[in-house]
């Protein structure tokens, strides 16, 4: 069964000192160590997920792990690169789509890991069908929040809201809590600890078996 490394994590946890590109070529053998080793675990992850999910059954680790380099062109932080793996599997077909749905994240950096998925600032049709979901189905919605499981993984929804009821909604909605939500985001927070044992794929593939009805209800917004 595939396993993060404690080596990869401990080039995580140095990068994040010495990030600088002299540091990294230097160290460019341990990183592609580390690389092969968090492409390795995604494989494995995926072929978990799409026992329950089949719809992104077709992707590999090369279709949903970020890059390491950072854009730095529009950021204060000229830091050239993440300190940190991650990836975004979904059903998308294509790189460039993989935010005009829900998925499942994984992010593995020492001390901000995490197994998270739903909607983050979903925008304009999106958002809107979300919110239309919700109108007609909320209790959709709450039954799945107040699930056991989701609940033991994720405990609330995270995410910014509006301050006011969205156009069209009135603010006595039974459901305008989740109406004047941004983002739909649930997070489950992993100490370095836990993603470097040797049942953490295991582990995964549980958590993200109880974010996918929130993930479902999300994507459904957009076929109704």
């Amino acid at each position: 069964m595939a396993a993060i490394a404690k080596e990869t994590l401990q080039f995580l946890t140095e990068l994040k000192e010495n990030n600088n590109k002299e540091w990294f070529t230097e160290n460019k053998p341990r990183y592609e160590l580390a690389k092969a080793n968090f492409e390795e675990f995604i494989d494995e992850l995926i072929k978990g997920i799409s026992i329950y999910d089949p719809e992104i059954a077709h992707h590999t680790a090369k279709s949903t792990v970020f890059r390491i380099y950072r854009d730095v062109r529009f950021s204060k932080d000229k830091s050239p690169y993440k300190t940190h793996m991650g990836a975004h599997i979904t059903s998308a077909k294509n790189k460039s789509d993989i935010h005009s749905r829900s998925g499942y994240y994984i992010h593995i950096g020492p001390g901000e890991s995490m197994l998270a998925g739903g909607a983050y600032m979903p925008q304009g049709d999106w958002i809107k069908a979300i919110r239309q979901e919700i109108d007609y189905n909320g209790d959709t919605l709450n039954s799945i929040l107040s699930n056991s499981n989701f609940k033991t993984f994720f405990g609330e929804l995270e995410g910014e809201s509006l301050k006011r009821p969205p156009k069209g909604y009135a603010i006595d909605h039974p459901n305008i809590d989740l109406l004047k939500r941004k983002s739909f985001l649930a997070k489950h927070s992993l100490n370095d600890e836990e993603i470097t044992k040797s049942d953490f794929l295991q582990k995964a593939v549980e958590v993200y078996k109880a974010l996918k009805p929130l993930g479902d209800f999300l994507n459904s917004s957009k076929q109704s």
